[in-house]
Formats: structure tokens, C-alpha cells, sequence
């Protein structure tokens, strides 16, 4: 099938690149708001753009609405600065609830009993169980497209890396043991498998047409995004 990309609306396009730019990145982004609440959230528009300095790039729609700017976006907007929370399998959970659009003045850290840690150049807390997070500095904001999104480009100020996951040595991180969460579409997927090329063959065959392996205990064809309740963000919160 080709699709014409000029006659989709921006739902169906979103629907389209999620579902197929994957795995993505998560940035679990936490903030503090100007009076001093700390906001945490989720975001998978996300990717580095530099290395001197080392610069990240997040982009960030609107709420459900359409209209008003995530409490994230404000924050960074507002105060300069971010912590970008690196995801692992225990905090999925708490992860996945914190995208949920709570009212401003609410620190999802208390109201989701996620533990912080101070950070060493900018104020917001870091998320004390990731094991990599990046300190970062506002460096640019621009706006992209036709509905409002917002694309916030970082700077890098310090690297929290778990000690047994950095061979300070070489200078890189074991990412066989990081085990990243990242996202699909309305879903996410543990990284738990690497490979490297060629494969074999006989591999490649066994695995033709599989699909992936649900850690949920959901059927093999079950979908999060054709769910009732799916929404917008590609969350889906609750089964129906």
C-alpha cells in the first residue's frame, strides 16, 4: 500500500510514525515548575542531535485538548532546565501513569511514589532508580509542523550513569546489561536481545513472519492501539 502523506491529517500521521519508527527512546523528562513543583512525564519523540557539546532533542505536542502546552514543555520553557530519566523494567509501570495529564500543581514523583535523587547542576530531582540520566540545559526551541508541537533541543551538563553498567577505561556503557525500555506504538518493549551480522540463516527462516513475544500474558494478537480506550498519545491506561 502507498500512502499519500499530504492527505493525512495529523492523527493518522502520528498514528503512522509511531507504529513504525520503533523501537524508540524513551525520555523520562523531569522538571520543576517555577513555584518549585517537580513534573515527570514520558516522551518518545526523542533522540540525540550532538556530541560537542553532547545535545539531546525531544519533541512535545499539546495536551489531549490540542491547545494547552504540556506542564513539561512549560517547565522547560520557564526555568532551562531538565533531567532526561533513562527507563528501566521496574518503573515501566510507574512510568506509563506518570504520562497521564495530571493538573500542574500535583509532583507526580509524591503522587506516584517514585523515589528522587538530587541532581549537581540543575534543580530538578533525578528519578533515583534510572540507571542513566542526563542533566541537560535548555539550548533552543522551535516549532515544528502544523499543530503546535514544540521541539526543545538540550545540552548535555552531566552524565548519572550506574556504576556497574560504565567502564570508565574504555569509556562505554554495557548496554547488553542496561535492558532499555522503549516504545512502540500504544505499547513498549524490553530490550532483553542483541545480535550481531551475519545471522544465521537458518535462524532468519525459523523467525520469518513471527511476531513479537508478549511479556504481558496477552494473546500474541492482542494491540494496545485497537483498544477502545486508546487515545491520542497511544496511552491506554485501563482494558475495556
Amino acid at each position: 500500500m502507498i500512502i499519500n502523506a499530504e492527505e493525512l491529517d495529523a492523527a493518522r500521521a502520528y498514528k503512522l510514525l509511531i507504529a513504525t519508527v520503533v523501537p524508540r527512546p524513551i525520555a523520562w523528562i523531569s522538571t520543576l515548575s517555577t513555584d518549585g513543583t517537580a513534573n515527570i512525564a514520558p516522551f518518545s519523540f526523542f533522540t540525540p542531535v550532538g556530541r560537542k557539546p553532547p545535545m539531546v532533542s525531544i519533541s512535545m505536542q499539546p495536551r489531549a485538548d490540542g491547545v494547552t502546552l504540556k506542564d513539561t514543555f512549560v517547565n522547560i520553557r520557564d526555568t532551562g532546565e531538565f533531567i532526561v530519566n533513562f527507563v528501566p523494567f521496574s518503573l515501566a509501570d510507574n512510568m506509563h501513569k506518570s504520562a497521564i495529564e495530571y493538573a500542574s500543581e500535583v509532583d507526580e514523583f509524591e503522587s506516584l511514589g517514585i523515589e528522587k535523587a538530587p541532581s549537581v547542576v540543575v534543580k530538578p530531582p533525578r528519578v533515583a532508580l534510572a540507571p542513566v540520566a542526563m542533566e541537560c540545559k535548555l539550548e533552543r526551541i522551535f516549532t515544528v509542523g502544523e499543530d503546535d508541537g514544540n521541539v526543545v533541543w538540550g545540552r548535555v551538563v552531566r552524565f548519572h550513569v550506574r556504576d556497574d553498567l560504565y567502564n570508565h577505561e574504555k569509556g562505554y556503557v554495557d548496554t547488553a546489561a542496561l535492558a532499555p525500555v522503549g516504545r512502540l506504538a500504544a505499547e513498549y518493549t524490553l530490550v532483553d536481545n542483541v545480535f550481531t551480522t551475519p545471522v544465521d540463516p537458518e535462524l532468519l527462516k525459523a523467525r520469518e513472519g513471527s511476531r513479537m513475544h508478549r511479556l504481558d500474558g496477552r494473546p500474541t494478537e492482542w494491540a494496545a492501539s485497537n483498544q477502545k480506550n486508546w487515545s491520542p498519545s497511544g496511552s491506554v491506561m485501563e482494558e475495556e
